[in-house]
């Protein structure tokens, strides 16, 4: 593949960017559930990923296609994986909000890796990604400078039908809240190269992609000027984390503590955000756990009711943590008034029966 890639950024003083030894745990991902791993249920609606959000129609797909015998066919990791369409007069994009907004002046290192589907008879000449404030949607948003994008001279995108990565470097304007993924030409058409020019039929290329990462840069630092106004509360911080004995067993419930719904309902409310923001840590401390969130109820009201709310708010845990950008592998159940923990016969009781549990399923 006779490809270069072309970041288009503007590196105005890249004199003053200072080189640094990074000796730190690895840079957070913010890219929300990067690997689409983590899903509301099975389907093939991408909406299900939380909280990825298709403009026209991306496929997702949860194991390898039956008829794709091709050596790395399914996922790149773990078993969730996507699938663009693009043809003449028609292409399709995928777009999630970050987990926080860009710094200004901060370098950001972006990859994924992409796959060529073995029905395709074109390939792209450019496919990338476009930063901006407030999302794309049309044509008039693209500007070269908000993006990192492929562009091959001479072929296309292609390496067999293996995995390959795409990857650049963005200096951020500041304030950047999303990612746009998908090809950017402004004539999609002109864009395409055909495989065979001996096969027939209308053009289409179609790629895989999976595990979208954005972090810090690690080998630039900005240097900036910081005057800290009040109490330095990072110590504190640090200390925040929810505290998990080390020996915990596997399938062992754990409690979270003041996580609060409406009355009836399933909407969290922002006292809760504090522990969930400790479980948001913890998981980002140890990102090879995988955990099952856990919802249950007291005992008044329908039974289908009870456990249809104690699904929802496990749910809303479950979301809630993935736009903290937790990428570790989650579950989520309810349960119900199935497991009491207390009597529901007592108003006490029926407080400690409606809760929210983890349990660590692998370590």
């Amino acid at each position: 593949m006779r490809c270069f890639l072309v970041i288009i950024l503007v590196f105005a003083s890249i004199a003053s960017v200072a080189q640094i030894v990074v000796d730190q745990k690895p840079e957070k991902n913010l890219i929300p559930n990067g690997s689409f791993e983590n899903y509301r249920k099975k389907a093939n609606d991408i909406r299900k990923a939380v909280p990825w959000r298709p403009i026209e129609t991306i496929d997702y797909y949860h194991n390898p296609l039956k008829n794709d015998t091709t050596i790395q066919k399914g996922a790149y990791s773990g078993y969730c994986y996507t699938g663009f369409r693009f043809r003449r007069k028609y292409k399709e994009f995928l777009q999630v909000k970050l987990v926080e907004s860009l710094h200004r002046g901060t370098i950001y290192e972006y990859s994924m890796h992409v796959r060529l589907a073995f029905w395709s008879n074109a390939i792209l000449r450019s496919f990338g990604v476009l930063f901006t404030k407030g999302g794309y949607k049309g044509q008039s948003d693209v500007v070269k400078s908000n993006m990192i994008d492929t562009v091959c001279v001479k072929g296309g995108l292609m390496k067999g039908y293996q995995w390959f990565t795409i990857k650049g470097f963005y200096k951020a304007d500041g304030g950047e809240k999303y990612i746009t993924i998908g090809n950017f030409a402004s004539i999609i058409k002109k864009d395409m190269v055909r495989i065979d020019v001996f096969r027939i039929g209308p053009k289409e290329s179609y790629y895989f992609v999976d595990d979208i990462k954005l972090i810090r840069a690690p080998q630039f630092e900005e240097k900036i000027a910081v005057e800290r106004v009040g109490p330095n509360y990072l110590e504190q911080w640090k200390d925040s984390t929810l505290q998990v004995k080390e020996d915990v067993k596997i399938g062992e419930a754990i409690g979270l503590n003041n996580i609060s719904f409406v009355n009836g309902k399933y909407y969290l409310l922002p006292e809760s955000y504090i522990e969930l923001n400790k479980l948001a840590q913890y998981l980002l401390l140890n990102p090879r756990i995988e955990i099952q969130i856990n919802g249950h109820s007291d005992n008044v009201g329908l039974k289908f009711r009870n456990q249809k709310v104690s699904e929802l708010r496990a749910r809303e845990v479950f979301e809630y943590l993935i736009k903290k950008g937790v990428q570790n592998k989650m579950l989520y159940r309810g349960f119900g008034s199935s497991f009491p923990i207390a009597d529901n016969e007592t108003e006490e009781g029926r407080i400690k029966n409606r809760r929210v549990e983890f349990e660590i399923i692998k370590k």
